[in-house]
C-alpha cells in the first residue's frame, strides 16, 4: 500500500510539471491513461477516463500545441495558462493520489502539484519573453517544440515509469535553478 501511495505521489508531480510546459497535454495524457484503464484515478475523479473528457482534453491539446508555435500568441497564451497550470497541477496531482488522508491529499495536491506546475511554466513564460525580446519572436516556434516534447516525454513517463518522471523532474528543477542563477541580474 505504501508503494502504491509514493508511486501515485510521484505520477502527480511527473504530470504536474508536464503541465508547466502544456497545461493540457497531461491532463489528456492521465484521461488516455484512464480510459484504457492503464492508471486507476480516485473515486471523485473517475469522469476524467470518459470518451467525452478524452475527446474534449484531445482537442484542447491540439489547439494549444500549435498555438505555442505562433509568435506572440505564445506570449498571450503564457498570460493564462500560469494560473491554469497551477489549477491543472493540483488537479492531476490530487486525481491520482492514492491512500492519504484528504488533508493531506489536497496539501500536497496544493504544494507539489500547483506548486510545481507553476515554477516551470513561469519559467518558460520568462525564458519565451526572453526568446521574445532577443529574436523577435522568431525563436520561439523552436522552444515550443521543445516544451511540448518535454511534456510528452515527462507524460510519458508518470504513466508508465513514475519513479522515473520524479527524477526527471528534478533535473528539470534544478536546470530551471541553474539558468536562473546565471542569468538573474547581480546587485
Amino acid at each position: 500500500m505504501a508503494f502504491e501511495t509514493i508511486l501515485s505521489i510521484f505520477l502527480g508531480v511527473g504530470l504536474a510539471a508536464s503541465a508547466g510546459f502544456r497545461v493540457f497535454l497531461p491532463l489528456f495524457s492521465l484521461s488516455l491513461a484512464a480510459y484504457f484503464n492503464v492508471w486507476e484515478l480516485n473515486e471523485n475523479w473517475q469522469w476524467v477516463g470518459s470518451l467525452a473528457t478524452l475527446i474534449t482534453l484531445g482537442v484542447a491539446t491540439v489547439v494549444e500545441v500549435f498555438a505555442y508555435l505562433i509568435p506572440w500568441v505564445d506570449n498571450i497564451l503564457d498570460s493564462v495558462a500560469i494560473p491554469l497550470a497551477a489549477l491543472a497541477g493540483t488537479a492531476v496531482m490530487v486525481s491520482t493520489v492514492a491512500n492519504l488522508d484528504p488533508l493531506i491529499t489536497w496539501t500536497l495536491a496544493i504544494i507539489a502539484g500547483g506548486g510545481t506546475a507553476t515554477a516551470i511554466k513561469g519559467a518558460s513564460a520568462t525564458g519565451r519573453l526572453a526568446s521574445t525580446a532577443s529574436t523577435g519572436g522568431m525563436a520561439n516556434p523552436i522552444l515550443g517544440l521543445v516544451e511540448t516534447t518535454t511534456a510528452v516525454v515527462v507524460s510519458t513517463a508518470s504513466i508508465f515509469a513514475p519513479a522515473v518522471a520524479a527524477v526527471l523532474v528534478l533535473i528539470i528543477l534544478i536546470v530551471m535553478y541553474r539558468f536562473y542563477r546565471k542569468f538573474r541580474p547581480k546587485g
